[in-house]
């Protein structure tokens, strides 16, 4: 029982350290070399090797010239989460116009256990605007989306969300009466609470349900969201949650 234990930790030690490698493929830094590998994993290079054979063997690294880079076989896994991720077309459109009307970000965030995570956006079309990339995730302790996905939030998750804040267990309390302010309005509002100089707007999405199963937000400079224009925001986010919600909110992370 024990040498199996012992086998099966040795597998999940080296699919760990296979992603830790694929992790290393950026935007900016697109390609790396077996050296490259070793000095920012650690990792001997014996191991990187055997790792490196093993994730180009499946298709998930391809040599080139210049070291290693993704292999086809991570573009059919792009594809696939790209396909399944979307969002539906009437979303995107509604997302869009938002962007294009009122010239700030919008997001559409949905929970992952203590996070929420950008699962569409639209940027803004102005130069200083704040963006941040699908797939990303975010804290919930603070944040307009946070006080709208929290809404149905028992205590135990509230107690959870305050734990891994910058201020403690205490802050349980803050959110609660930010969550009960935001689901009284209908809307939420924040301004520099994760992010200095950042403001947000946020509204449920539903879908059919009776429960939150996303926000949708507006968000950018503190300076250029004043109380006439969060008020614009307001409306048109209102406005646009309740299109999607008559059509129905359909996405992996809702199910």
């Amino acid at each position: 029982m024990a040498e199996e234990h012992s086998i099966d930790s040795g597998k999940v030690r080296s699919v760990q350290r296979a992603m830790e490698i694929l992790s290393l493929l950026t935007e900016t830094h697109p390609s790396v070399t077996i050296r490259e590998i070793v000095d920012r994993t650690g990792l001997a290079k014996t191991t990187v090797i055997r790792l490196v054979q093993t994730l180009e063997q499946n298709g998930l690294l391809w040599a080139t010239s210049r070291g290693y880079t993704a292999g086809p076989g991570l573009w059919r896994w792009a594809h696939l989460a790209q396909r399944s991720w979307e969002v539906p077309p009437e979303t995107r459109n509604l997302m869009r116009e938002l962007a294009a009307t009122y010239r700030e970000t919008v997001n559409l965030y949905m929970t992952r256990d203590l996070n929420r995570v950008c699962v569409a956006q639209e940027e803004g079309p102005q130069a200083l605007r704040h963006v941040v990339r699908v797939g990303d995730e975010l804290p919930m302790w603070a944040g307009a989306s946070s006080k709208v996905l929290l809404r149905d939030a028992n205590s135990a998750l509230l107690a959870r969300v305050a734990a891994v804040s910058p201020w403690g267990r205490e802050h349980a309390d803050t959110l609660r009466t930010w969550v009960d302010e935001a689901a009284a309005r209908g809307f939420a509002t924040s301004a520099g609470e994760r992010e200095p100089g950042l403001s947000a707007v946020a509204v449920p999405i539903t879908g059919r349900s009776a429960s939150v199963v996303a926000a949708l937000c507006l968000s950018g400079p503190t300076l250029r969201f004043t109380p006439d224009r969060v008020a614009e925001f307001v409306e048109a986010l209102q406005h646009a949650a309740a299109q999607l919600n008559e059509k129905g909110f359909d996405h992996p992370l809702a199910g």
